[in-house]
């Protein structure tokens, strides 16, 4: 890759996941630093990360004073990844639920793009271990966040990414405010209305190996309006 790459992993209480994750990404992908934006896990995980900086110079953390949510965390990462000469910023979960070697497909195709989505949903449905119920409510919430926005990608609301530099520079950040389904939504449409090469590569989902599931009805009704409140913005010229 020409230019520094950085992986932003976001946690809360994803110790046990983090220690293998974080020997994994280190073992595949020695160039890769690595970001972790903890939002006070009781559970030790910023105390382990910072365990790990003492031998290992590419781990990078962020520590936040209580849980914050999603999409503050990748933007403090984002933040930290533009101050910092990064050239390309990865984010993706702690619990494997995206799996690591796919990172390599990545850095092949954001040679040639700007943005590229690891999408659940562009080559059949990519999903394992999920209930019923969840998966088709995704499905069904790309669908309709494509009908309302004309965003042209299958897995708008997936969070494994990989985002050059000059995308994150376009979008004024510290305008955004969303968390989960609708954080990702519109980082990916202000990216397109942006006039970004996005890319889409299949991945597959696997339901997180350890831990509980920070989904919630909440994030699902703020996912809802997002998508009217970008369509709306979008027309009336004010995105940004």
């Amino acid at each position: 890759m020409n230019g520094k790459s950085i992986v932003i992993i976001p946690t809360y209480n994803e110790l046990d996941n983090l220690q293998m994750l974080i020997p994994d990404l280190r073992a595949r992908y020695p160039f890769l630093d690595i970001l972790v934006v903890d939002d006070n896990s009781p559970d030790g995980t910023a105390q382990f990360v910072k365990e790990k900086q003492k031998s290992d110079n590419c781990i990078k953390i962020i520590e936040r004073p209580q849980k914050m949510g999603l999409g503050t965390a990748y933007v403090a990462g984002f933040h930290y990844m533009l101050k910092n000469g990064y050239e390309f910023a990865i984010q993706m979960d702690a619990d494997y639920s995206h799996d690591p070697k796919d990172i390599a497909t990545f850095f092949e195709t954001i040679k040639e793009n700007d943005l590229v989505i690891g999408s659940r949903y562009s080559n059949g449905v990519n999903v394992i271990n999920w209930p019923m119920r969840r998966l088709l409510l995704s499905y069904y919430a790309n669908k309709y966040t494509k009908f309302v926005t004309g965003l042209p990608v299958a897995d708008a609301t997936g969070g494994f990414k990989c985002f050059r530099r000059k995308v994150l520079e376009s979008i004024n950040l510290d305008k955004i405010t969303s968390n989960g389904y609708s954080f990702q939504i519109e980082m990916n449409f202000k990216a397109w209305k942006g006039g970004f090469r996005i890319k889409e590569i299949p991945i597959i989902f696997v339901d997180r190996v350890k831990g509980r599931s920070k989904m919630s009805k909440k994030i699902v009704r703020e996912a809802i309006f997002m998508v009217w409140k970008l369509r709306l913005k979008s027309i009336f010229g004010v995105l940004n």
